[in-house]
């Protein structure tokens, strides 16, 4: 695996847009690039759902109903969340774009964005984020997140960590495809960690540790 690959299986890029066109064609721009997305209808929404603790970073518009892009980087300092930002404006506004830089976002795009442009702001911010991303390593705390999760969820992680696909946990435990992705998503949102099978990996030997006598 080089090291760029292996850089994608760690990092999870959220698209904040109210344009649902857009966000699908980042998504599918992304995909094809070799990065996992998300995508969010609003600051809210992206407030409400995101684990914070999934490194990767934010592609943010600065427009939008609500609470503007601008303001959701606010709110996230005032959270003290440091996923790096990465704007996309549709309008030149210098003064703005300086202003977002210097309140720490590694870069400030317009619109409509040149994909090559995108995708190297996007590596550097999430080569900026897995550097500041803390790596599990304390057993108890392992231990104590896997302890939050129903049998159910545990049984699914363990399978996914082992490699298998949604697809191969369904027909396993006979249930549909779309139920395994909801308890894969319940735990990760618990254990804080994306949806790779190396994280998993990870921290399942952690807390194997915690538990040796």
């Amino acid at each position: 695996m080089n090291e760029l690959k292996a850089i994608q299986e760690k990092a999870l890029i959220r698209i904040v847009d109210d344009e649902q066109d857009l966000r699908k064609g980042l998504s599918f721009l992304l995909g094809c690039a070799g990065w996992k997305s998300a995508g969010y209808k609003s600051a809210k929404d992206f407030l409400r759902n995101d684990s914070p603790s999934v490194p990767g970073c934010l592609i943010l518009d600065v427009q939008m109903p609500d609470i503007s892009g601008i303001e959701l980087q606010h709110e996230m300092i005032r959270r003290n969340n440091t996923l790096p930002v990465v704007f996309l404006s549709g309008h030149g506004d210098i003064d703005m774009a300086v202003q977002a830089i210097q309140e720490g976002a590694v870069h400030f795009l317009q619109k409509p964005v040149d994909s090559a442009r995108l995708l190297a702001a996007i590596e550097k911010a999430v080569r900026k984020s897995l550097e500041e991303s803390p790596v599990v390593t304390d057993s108890a705390s392992a231990m104590h997140r896997l302890s939050l999760l129903t049998e159910r969820e545990r049984e699914v992680i363990r399978l996914v960590a082992q490699g298998l696909s949604s697809r191969q946990i369904a027909a396993r435990f006979g249930i549909s495809e779309r139920t395994v992705e909801a308890h894969r998503s319940s735990a990760n949102k618990k254990l804080h960690v994306s949806s790779t099978s190396e994280e998993l990996k990870e921290l399942l030997k952690q807390s194997e540790k915690f538990s040796e006598p």
